[in-house]
């Protein structure tokens, strides 16, 4: 018998869902998942001008996006 783990983030996915959505442009839902070298980027370039939050919100809704240790978010 064997016993699976499943490892997930302590942050939550609606949270960094919020935070894209009204502060993607400056990069918040990087700095709460604690990827701040890409939270600096996206801060400096207004995510790619605005291109790269409509793609992180999709990565989030689908449960692709990860926090700063590879874990995907907790629901």
């Amino acid at each position: 018998m064997a016993n699976y783990v499943t490892v997930t983030s302590d942050k939550k996915k609606w949270v960094a869902f919020f935070l894209c959505l009204f502060l993607g442009c400056f990069g918040a839902h990087y700095f709460y998942v604690g990827r701040i070298g890409r939270g600096i980027v996206a801060l400096f370039t207004m995510n790619f001008f605005f291109i790269g939050s409509i793609i992180d919100i999709i990565h989030i809704l689908t449960g692709k996006f990860k926090d700063n240790t590879g874990a995907p978010l907790r629901q």
